[in-house]
């Protein structure tokens, strides 16, 4: 369980980083663009578009955040060798729930594709950001790799007695 909360908490690290710091800078015809994660979700806020900046912010940044914090608030103190937090089984059932919907991995492949289209059209630097979600994905499924749920459930059980 330690392993899975370092996991989860460097991932909430990663995700401030990333959602703030420069994601991609395109040069084309003298114009240079800087945009961060922020920008991203920002750019559909204006007019009928506004709904899809709610689905991308959430989908990407705010489900992500939701599920790695109810990780470690539901497995930390159990990793401490403590008795589970208060309501530790519903933060669990949480971030369960949350899992098919945070889509981080799905954002940085969309992304990928998108930047194999423009390449060719303009000069592209990725940004300390692209790196960080990189990594923020792959610590992710990481985190999920070493999480077995029932031995999970199993331990929130016995130790909440």
């Amino acid at each position: 369980m330690t392993r899975i909360v370092m996991l989860a908490a460097t991932a909430l690290v990663l995700m401030v980083a990333a959602v703030f710091f420069p994601f991609l800078e395109i040069s084309a015809g003298g114009m240079v663009r800087r945009s961060s994660l922020l920008d991203a979700v920002l750019a559909f806020s204006t007019g009928m578009m506004l709904p899809l900046t709610f689905a991308v912010a959430a989908l990407i940044i705010v489900l992500p955040v939701i599920r790695l914090s109810t990780i470690v608030y539901a497995l930390a103190p159990m990793a401490l060798g403590w008795h589970p937090a208060k309501h530790a089984v519903a933060a669990f059932r949480v971030a369960q729930a949350l899992r098919p919907w945070a889509m981080a991995e799905i954002f940085i492949v969309g992304v990928s594709v998108a930047l194999v289209k423009v390449a060719g059209l303009a000069k592209l630097s990725f940004g300390p950001a692209f790196w960080t979600f990189a990594v923020l994905v792959l610590v992710t499924v990481l985190s999920d790799n070493y999480m077995c749920r029932l031995t999970v459930w199993k331990t929130l059980e016995e130790r909440r007695k």
